[in-house]
């Protein structure tokens, strides 16, 4: 039976692992797009829920959690690089921009537009008061449709940019892209996992 190990790698003595990909002016920016997009769902998801609290009936705590699956998403794309949440994010953004679609337009039945009618009651808000119309309600519905596809596009997008393609370069270029390089105490050659040997570029 094979134990599951950490992956690890050998690195040459002098040099650092950089990453090529995410020097790129494109990927910097992608990854700050995909980032504010995040940010921007999750503000509009937990705007809606908390302003529309009443109207929800039971599902609050699911749009609460997903808002907060965007920004700990965000957190990580933007302060690691972690290509690996894109497609998460992306399918994350197909899922809501569907239920955005079929709530925002009544596809499937009455849209929040057509709760606007005196017949429905205002909705109340997380704390109690009158919170927003219902036609206010749908706005922000529609409002999320563009925003998911933008949220989809930016990260397939930067999953295609390969961020996490990695190559050894010596540390005085390491230096010269910006990198910080941790060079040792003694310069002896070393085993060091993937994540504690790979350097990070210092204005990323």
């Amino acid at each position: 039976m094979v134990r599951n190990v950490a992956r690890e790698r050998s690195v040459t003595p002098g040099h650092t692992v950089v990453f090529p990909n995410r020097e790129k002016a494109a990927s910097k920016t992608i990854k700050l797009v995909v980032t504010v997009v995040l940010v921007v769902s999750a503000v509009i998801l937990l705007f809606l829920t908390f302003a529309g609290w009443s109207k929800f009936q039971g599902l609050q705590i699911v749009n609460i959690i997903w808002a907060l699956i965007y920004v700990v998403m965000a957190f990580y794309i933007m302060t690691r690089w972690t290509r690996g949440l894109l497609p998460m994010a992306a399918g994350l953004g197909i899922l809501m921009l569907i239920l955005a679609v079929v709530s925002g337009t009544g596809v499937s039945g009455a849209s929040w537009f057509d709760r606007s009618r005196s017949a429905f009651a205002t909705a109340d808000s997380i704390f109690g008061g009158q919170g927003l119309s219902a036609g206010a309600l749908g706005f922000f519905t529609v409002l999320l449709i563009p925003v998911q596809a933008l949220q989809v596009f930016f990260s397939m997008l930067g999953f295609s940019q390969g961020w996490n393609v990695e190559t050894e370069v010596t540390n005085e270029e390491a230096e010269k892209r910006g990198y910080k390089v941790d060079k040792g105490d003694d310069g002896d050659k070393q085993d060091k996992k993937d994540k504690s040997s790979s350097a990070q570029p210092a204005a990323a």
